[in-house]
């Protein structure tokens, strides 16, 4: 009988690699030459959608046949309605500004009687458009605000708060149907009220009237003077004359 030998069972090397770093998955390796040059040839190639007709459009096309917002009707005719019954209108051009900044201001000027509004310029033209206001449309083309007033003698205060903030810069005004820069709204805001003016005018009235009542009154005056004294004169003589008869 043969035997066998035994066999026996080896068992294989095993050896453990380990990465330095970890697998970046956002940005990985190139990948080897064929490799890359597989991967190209095998990129499924997919039609392109059709252009839209619009990008090739103008913008004056793009805007021929835009309608015209009913709303922006609505809020034209409130600017409108702002600029007829306000005889004071300030016109301010609006750096970076925080809208809490803008609050404080709007509750300041609120509680003097002086209204901050702001509206698009497309707005602004729909309003002053064939108007009397139409002269202040280029003072808009950039971010500003509107502040609105019933009484014209709220110039001073006006200036007083918007002056503690730089932000706002003034461009300009309407007073009283009158458009004024912002250096004759400074003057305006300098000269005094209405009331103080008129006393003024009925001092200077008065004091003319009675200058000229003086000076008509003056050659009289002065001949009733000479009368006097020439009569105090006479008596004196009368009265020495007497004494010397007496004495006699």
């Amino acid at each position: 009988m043969l035997c066998l030998p035994l066999v026996r069972t080896v068992t294989p090397a095993l050896q453990f690699l380990r990465f330095r770093g970890k697998i970046n998955i956002q940005r990985p390796k190139e990948p080897h030459y064929e490799r890359a040059r597989v991967i190209a040839v095998t990129q499924p190639k997919y039609p392109e959608p059709p252009k839209a007709v619009t990008c090739f459009r103008t913008r004056a096309q793009r805007t021929q046949h835009q309608l015209d917002n009913p709303y922006n009707e609505i809020i034209a005719r409130e600017v409108r309605n702002w600029l007829d019954h306000s005889k004071l209108v300030a016109i301010f051009h609006l750096n970076s500004i925080t809208a809490d900044e803008v609050f404080r201001v709007r509750v300041q000027l609120y509680k003097q009687n002086l209204h901050l509004k702001s509206y698009g310029r497309k707005i602004i033209g729909q309003a002053v458009e064939g108007t009397r206001y139409e002269a202040i449309l280029p003072l808009f083309h950039s971010n500003h605000c509107i502040i609105f007033s019933p009484d014209q003698q709220k110039i001073s205060a006006l200036l007083k708060i918007t002056r503690k903030v730089p932000q706002m810069v003034l461009l300009g005004g309407i007073v009283e149907e009158t458009m004024l820069s912002r250096n004759e709204l400074m003057a305006y805001a300098q000269m005094p009220s209405l009331q103080a003016a008129q006393a003024q005018l009925v001092q200077t009235l008065n004091q003319a009237a009675g200058h000229l009542v003086q000076q008509l009154q003056t050659h009289q005056n002065n001949f009733v003077q000479v009368l006097d004294v020439h009569a105090k004169g006479e008596n004196k003589k009368e009265s020495a004359v007497d004494e010397t008869q007496e004495k006699l």
